[in-house]
Parts: C-alpha cells; sequence; structure tokens
C-alpha cells in the first residue's frame, strides 16, 4: 500500500451495533434472531456484517441496540498530516451527500496523535475538499475513532438513540430505556405469549414494550433515522412505509424482512396476538393518577391500547389480573440513587414482595435495582443479572420465581 494511500475497510461491510453496557450479549441474540451475518460480540457492542441497507434494516428493527453505526473506511495515521492526506482519499461522495452538512466527532487513544479536536478539523477539511458542507450542529454525523494509530471512520446511520422510540411522548421521573426493557423482558424468558405485570410503571415503558412485542410491530416505525439523509436509495429500503402506519414484521411491504436479509427466527417476525384480541395482556399499576393518564396516552399512540391496561393502585392492593395464566412481573421500583429516600424505601420493596408472595405463585418477577440490599429486602428468592449501565448507575436485574 502506497504511504499516501486511505487503506482498506479493515472488514469490508461492517456495522457496529451500540449496546447498552452490560446488554451486548442481548442484543447479539437480538441480532441473530433477526438474520444479520457475521454477529459478534465486541467491546462496546455488537458486530453485524452489512453495508447502508443492513444498517437501515436494523435501526427500525433492532429494540435492544442504541445506536447503528456504519463503518466506511479504516487506515493508519501516525501524525495529523498523515490523517489529512489519507482522509482526502476517501471516497466521501460515495456515502454523504451535498445538500446535508455534517460534524465530526473524534476520539484518540494510545495513539501519536492525541489531540481529538485537531483530528476532527482535518477530517473536516476532507470533507469540505470533497464537496461535503461541515456544520457545527448538523444531524448526521461523521466519527472517527483512532486507536494504537489506526483510524476507523464511521457514520452514524441513527441519529437520536434508538430507545426513543417517537410514539411516547409522556416520561415519567427517571424512566427504564425502552432498549432496557425490551432485553429485560426477554432475560426473563418472555416470548410474547405471557402476560406482563409492572406494579410501578411510570409512563408504561415495560408494558409498551412487551405489547409491542407480541404484536410485531416493528419499533422504529414512528421516528426518522440518519440513513435517509446519507447518499443513496437506503432509506427507502428500511423505512418505507413505516410512517405513519404501525408496520409489522413480515408484512411482505417494502421494508419487509421477508425474503432476503430479513430472514431468521420467523417467530420474531409473527405476531403473537392479533387486532380482534382486545383482551388486556400487558398491565401496568402506578399510585400516580399522572402517570397512568400518561401511560394510557402512550399506549394510544403506539397503537397497543387494545392489550394495555393501566390502573392507578397502590402495592398493596395488586392482584394478578383475571382470567391470565401465571407470566412475568417486571418493574424498575424507585431505588434511592435518583428517585426516593433510602430508608423509606426499605418498607416498599418489603411490601412489594409480601404481595407477591401472597398473591402471584408461579409468576416469574424480575425487579430493576442498583440496590442489592432493597432487592433482599423483598424476601424473595432473587438472583442478580448484570450490573447494567442505566444513564450512569450501575444497575441489576433480579429475578426469580414465586
Amino acid at each position: 500500500m502506497a504511504d499516501d494511500a486511505p487503506g482498506p475497510v479493515t472488514e469490508p461491510g461492517v456495522l457496529f451495533l451500540v449496546a447498552v453496557p452490560g446488554l451486548e450479549a442481548a442484543l447479539a441474540a437480538e441480532a441473530a434472531r433477526a438474520g444479520f451475518d457475521g454477529v459478534r460480540v465486541v467491546p462496546g457492542g455488537v458486530e453485524v456484517a452489512g453495508g447502508l441497507a443492513e444498517a437501515a434494516r436494523a435501526n427500525t428493527r433492532l429494540r435492544c441496540a442504541v445506536r447503528v453505526l456504519w463503518r466506511v473506511a479504516a487506515f493508519r495515521a501516525m501524525h495529523l498530516a498523515q490523517l489529512d492526506k489519507r482522509a482526502r482519499k476517501l471516497a466521501w461522495r460515495d456515502w454523504l451527500r451535498d445538500d446535508v452538512p455534517v460534524r465530526v466527532e473524534a476520539v484518540c487513544r494510545k495513539s501519536k496523535i492525541y489531540h481529538h479536536k485537531a483530528a476532527a478539523q482535518r477530517i473536516a477539511g476532507a470533507l469540505a475538499a470533497a464537496g461535503v458542507p461541515v456544520a457545527a450542529e448538523a444531524e448526521v454525523v461523521v466519527k472517527a475513532r483512532i486507536e494504537d494509530d489506526l483510524c476507523t471512520v464511521s457514520l452514524d446511520t441513527t441519529g437520536e438513540p434508538l430507545h426513543r422510540r417517537g410514539h411516547k411522548t409522556f416520561v415519567g421521573k427517571a424512566p427504564l430505556r425502552e432498549s432496557m426493557a425490551a432485553a429485560f423482558l426477554w432475560e426473563m424468558g418472555f416470548d410474547g405469549t405471557q402476560a406482563v405485570v409492572d406494579p410501578m410503571c411510570g409512563s408504561g415503558t415495560i408494558p409498551l414494550e412487551a405489547a409491542e412485542i407480541a404484536l410485531g410491530l416493528v419499533p422504529g416505525r414512528s421516528r426518522g433515522f440518519a440513513f435517509d439523509r446519507l447518499a443513496g436509495d437506503a432509506g427507502r429500503a428500511g423505512s418505507a412505509g413505516l410512517k405513519p402506519g404501525l408496520r409489522r414484521w413480515g408484512d411482505g411491504a417494502p421494508g419487509s424482512s421477508e425474503g432476503g436479509a430479513g430472514g431468521g427466527d420467523g417467530s420474531l417476525r409473527r405476531p403473537y396476538l392479533g387486532d380482534e384480541d382486545a383482551g388486556g395482556r400487558y398491565f401496568g399499576f402506578d399510585r400516580d393518577d399522572g402517570a397512568i393518564r400518561g401511560a394510557q396516552g402512550n399506549a394510544e399512540r403506539a397503537g397497543v391500547a387494545g392489550v394495555c391496561r393501566f390502573r392507578r393502585a397502590a402495592v398493596s392492593d395488586l392482584a394478578p389480573p383475571e382470567g391470565c395464566a401465571p407470566g412475568i412481573v417486571l418493574t424498575n421500583p424507585p431505588y434511592g440513587a435518583r428517585i426516593g429516600e433510602r430508608k423509606l424505601l426499605f418498607g416498599l420493596y418489603g411490601a412489594l414482595g409480601g404481595v407477591l408472595r401472597e398473591r402471584f405463585a408461579g409468576w416469574s418477577v424480575g425487579i430493576v435495582t442498583s440496590d442489592g440490599g432493597l432487592a433482599k429486602a423483598t424476601g424473595l428468592a432473587l438472583e442478580p443479572f448484570g450490573p447494567v449501565d442505566h444513564s450512569g448507575t450501575k444497575v441489576q436485574l433480579w429475578r426469580g420465581r414465586i
């Protein structure tokens, strides 16, 4: 390779699926079920094979991913002049448009180039020379990671983090992110057939995710993505028809996963419940009237109100839903880090454990908390899964069966 050559992509056609720290294995399992090739857990996330079309599919279909980066090039850069020269050799216009501004983010680790702002400036200069506009507030992001003198260039195909589904406008205090709720549901053994109860539901994240999985709804159906503003027609391939309709896995329409790359486990794509099923299967309770109203509104916007039920109730009033076989109790209660005073929470956890032990025989139980002492205060036989990073707080899923 000539000294000024940018070099080949280290592994052509690689996507990096950013994971919630601690949920890399759950994301890898989901990607494998969705039919992605070359699934491999790596630090910080999961690698899969694919280009822009697969990136569009990953953004719209995967529930556990945080964002999707498309790795487009990799080359050695020992100093800033070399970085500048080699960056100018890249085929930027194959990936980026001349009418859509971009911004550059750079990270330097264990490299001779150590000044990330200077590195970002060199990449920005290469982009401008190629006719790609650069703006500090642009929504499309070019990411350069320089580690051990290897510069990897990626395009953020996502935009806003993927846990922002687009239909949940009411958000409670210290909510569980949707990506975490989906992963924890699967860690609890949820397959779409069981009833799910959240005794402290807040804005309804856990019942809503359970309902969407059971109905086979595509998580990215209500929002836009950065890949829509990249060069090529991957945007049409990935999101055509998703908005405003409520699109399902395997519906055979453009962007459907049936036939081709979207293969894999059919159970992921097939809805477990039909629109005619008007019975409640996914239940949220909370003592706050405002939270219940907000959760109900979120369910209506998400198109799952027909199978969700939200009701104001204290923990002491909790009872198994009528007509439902034992299923899953999964909740993200206060644990003193962001809501509540720890000393007062021992009584809450004790009351929750007592009610579950008395009334929910045969149910699986999962409690998300950063405090093992509070989990043990339930008096239930629970084992921890994790830790998982929850906005800077290390939490665990304490799970067991009553």
